[in-house]
């Protein structure tokens, strides 16, 4: 599976509610395991739903689904 597939089940996700405005997402391990990825195709994912605008990453903290979108 791509990152921008990723990327694309993710956001038809969050738009669906299944991880509301302000929630933190799983951890990049967490996603990793979950789509049977590694965590750099990961990471790239979540940066396709940044430049979407329907996540927020707080360093050191985790991503977030962003309270806007």
């Amino acid at each position: 599976m791509s990152s921008r597939e990723i990327a694309d089940d993710l956001s038809a996700r969050i738009r669906a509610g299944e991880y509301p405005p302000g929630e933190k997402l799983p951890s990049l391990r967490e996603f990793a395991d979950l789509y049977s990825v590694s965590v750099s195709t990961i990471q790239r994912a979540l940066e396709l739903t940044r430049d979407r605008g329907l996540t927020v990453g707080r360093a050191g903290v985790g991503v977030y689904v962003a309270e806007a979108w």
